[in-house]
Order: structure tokens, then C-alpha cells, then sequence
């Protein structure tokens, strides 16, 4: 009983913590950590989602319905003050990867895993974010990305065990009372899923696309149709998909084995009438880079693991552009 109520505590606390720093007034803070001054008007949200969707398409009376079904009691979708455009994605190294190829471009990113944050380590960034005089969180930043996290507000070995309503409402405050600044896109690392926090953030604001990430394998590409067909219902453009973890070259004899499989997520594409993206492949520098807190794309942007990456940053702007036309 001692333990439950020990464990209990431990999430008040967390959910509590959150509360209190979103409410409390903050020193004045016009800076990033690194000095860059903030600015406002931010451009364009990206959010890359791994996700999918289920296969057959039912008939168009029957989508209709569930259309409006869906969007009976739904919260009226607001932009985030200076933000052109969000769009879902698998996000760190498409981030880095966007201002690579344009960088006269700004890029955010928002870690909305509220239940396993990974952007803290992948940007090796660590602290808790400031306020500025209007309560609004100031995003830390690392090569040149300002980024938000649940893990800024958490301790590293802290599980946030929290139920929908108090995810819903951390994800409010983190999309609501964050100063980004002056962004082109904002990046939004999402869970995969179609869980409460996929629906909150897809409800709550604009977003501008989606792209899907899967591995070739027949059980991801379930969870793929799905994602899809989810965005789809909630009027989401879907830019379109990638392939992760398309092959693994071996180190010492160079052969091409496809472990996943081959070209199932390129496949998807085509039954599901979404653009292809492009692939990204399975490599040692790839894991080694994220998990030291350097992603490839600065840390070896001359490999071709990095110029895969700028090749699909290249791909979703152009997708980008043809949605928003």
C-alpha cells in the first residue's frame, strides 16, 4: 500500500510540476540559451507520424458518414500563434534535414511523446525550459533547433503514468504556451498510434500535413493504413509515406540485405494512393549518432545515410507545397 501511494504521489507530483511551471510567472527572458534572439512569426509546423492506415476503401456514402460522425464535438481547430504550417513526422533528423537544404529556413520541434520522450536525448539537450513575462515556455536549442519536450519536464527514469485528460491537457500546454519564435516549419515528433494524443493534437490545430513512416514489414504497415486512414477521416492531408529501415548494407562484404523485407511501405504507397517519399536505410551510424545526442545529418552530412534524409526533407516540401497550393 506504502509503495501505491508512493508511486501515486510521484505522478501528482510530476502532472503537478508541469501545472505550476506553466502557471507561474517567470523571470523576463528574451533569449535562447545560446543567445539567439527570439522573434515572432512562426511559419510552418512538421510533423512526421509513424503511423498507418487499414487497407480496403469503403464506399464514398459510407465515408461521408463517418466524416461528420467524427466531427461531431470536436474542438475547433486554432493555429499556434506564429506558425504557418504543422505537419506530422519522424522528426530529428527531418528537421535537421529541412534546414539543410534551405538555410535561410527555420525549424521547431515538438517531441509530443508524452509517454516515452526522445528528443531530449536525440538533441542531447537537458534542463527545464523558462518563462518568459507572458508564461510562455522558452524552447531549449541545439544546432540551431529549438525544440519542446515532455522530457525538459520530467526526470530521465520519471514514467509519466498519466490517464487521457491529463494528456490531453499537458499536450494543450505544450502546443499553446510555447514562445517559438519566428519558424518556417515546426516539426512535431509523434507516437505511433491512434491514441489520445494523436487525436488531441490533430483536433486542436491546423496542420498543414502528414507524412508516414514505416518499416517494409507486413505487421508496420497495418499500423501505416491505419495512421492513414485516420489522418484521412480527420481531414489531415497525408504528403505521404517513407520507408524506414529500407536495407542494411553489411560493413565488411557490401551486400544489400532487406530484413524487413523489400518495398512494402513503397508498395502501401501506391495501394493507398499517397506519394513515396522516399527511403531511409538501416545503418550502424545512423543508431550511434542518435544515441550519442549528434544526428547524422550535422554530425556526417556527407554520408549517404544524411543525404538519404535531405532527400526526403526534399520530397515533403515539395509534397508541402502541392497541398498548399
Amino acid at each position: 500500500m506504502r509503495r501505491k501511494l508512493s508511486e501515486l504521489n510521484m505522478i501528482l507530483c510530476t502532472y503537478s510540476r508541469l501545472s505550476h511551471l506553466l502557471k507561474i510567472s517567470g523571470s523576463k527572458v528574451s533569449v535562447f540559451r545560446n543567445g539567439t534572439e527570439i522573434k515572432h512569426g512562426a511559419s510552418c509546423c512538421v510533423q512526421l507520424k509513424r503511423f498507418q492506415s487499414n487497407g480496403s476503401m469503403n464506399k464514398k456514402g459510407l465515408q461521408d458518414r463517418q466524416k461528420q460522425q467524427m466531427a461531431r464535438g470536436l474542438p475547433k481547430q486554432k493555429p499556434i500563434r506564429d506558425v504557418k504550417q504543422c505537419v506530422y513526422v519522424f522528426a530529428v533528423n527531418l528537421a535537421l534535414g529541412l534546414m539543410a537544404i534551405d538555410k535561410s529556413k527555420s525549424v521547431g520541434l515538438l517531441d509530443a511523446d508524452i509517454y516515452g520522450p526522445s528528443v531530449p536525448k536525440l538533441m542531447n539537450l537537458k534542463g527545464n525550459p523558462e518563462l518568459n513575462d507572458d508564461n510562455r515556455m522558452i524552447p531549449l536549442i541545439n544546432y540551431g533547433v529549438p525544440c519542446m519536450s515532455m522530457g525538459f519536464l520530467v526526470q530521465d527514469a520519471s514514467p509519466v503514468v498519466w490517464r487521457g485528460l491529463m494528456v490531453m491537457s499537458a499536450i494543450e500546454r505544450l502546443l499553446r504556451q510555447v514562445e517559438w519564435g519566428s519558424l518556417d516549419y515546426l516539426v512535431v515528433d509523434m507516437p505511433p498510434g491512434t491514441g489520445d494524443v494523436q487525436l488531441s493534437i490533430t483536433q486542436n490545430i491546423l496542420i498543414a500535413g502528414a507524412v508516414i513512416v514505416s518499416t517494409p514489414q507486413d505487421v508496420a504497415l497495418l499500423d501505416a493504413r491505419r495512421g492513414a486512414e485516420m489522418f484521412r477521416k480527420l481531414n489531415v492531408p497525408v504528403l505521404g509515406l517513407v520507408q524506414n529501415m529500407s536495407v542494411f548494407q553489411c560493413p565488411n562484404c557490401h551486400h544489400h540485405t532487406h530484413i524487413f523485407g523489400s518495398n512494402g511501405a513503397k508498395q502501401l504507397a501506391e495501394t493507398i494512393s499517397v506519394k513515396f517519399l522516399g527511403d531511409v536505410p538501416l545503418h550502424l551510424n545512423i543508431r550511434e549518432t542518435s544515441d550519442k545526442g549528434q544526428p547524422i545529418v550535422v554530425s556526417s552530412p556527407d554520408s549517404p545515410e544524411a543525404e538519404a534524409y535531405r532527400k526526403v526533407a526534399s520530397a515533403v516540401i515539395q509534397s508541402l507545397e502541392e497541398h498548399t497550393r
